[in-house]
């Protein structure tokens, strides 16, 4: 079951590659994967802590997973400027100003 679930994130990692292109992809899957670890993390230690069971704990993420999802969107904007930073980040001085002159002058 757990290859099933490998492959499927695969072959959607794959396309959402090819659709969107390596930047927005990385930004997506970003999106995606950050707040749902902080969620299942959280659920799983608060599910220890007050339940005894962590299988309670992922039970009643429904709750705490929109609060942990809003409070997560400032971590997740900054890992995405910074990967946008860090490709986006080139030389300046290599650059050449140049001005257009029409053909027919």
């Amino acid at each position: 079951m757990t290859y099933l679930f490998l492959y499927i994130v695969g072959i959607i990692s794959i396309w959402c590659i090819y659709r969107l292109g390596w930047l927005e992809a990385l930004k997506t899957i970003v999106k995606v994967i950050v707040p749902s670890a902080l969620i299942i993390l959280f659920n799983i230690k608060a599910g220890r802590l007050l339940f005894k069971s962590p299988l309670v704990g992922l039970l009643s993420a429904l709750p705490t997973s929109i609060f942990i999802f809003r409070g997560s969107l400032p971590l997740v904007s900054y890992i995405n400027n910074w990967i946008e930073n860090k490709i986006n980040n080139y030389d300046d001085s290599e650059v050449i100003d140049t001005d257009s002159v029409p053909l027919d002058d």
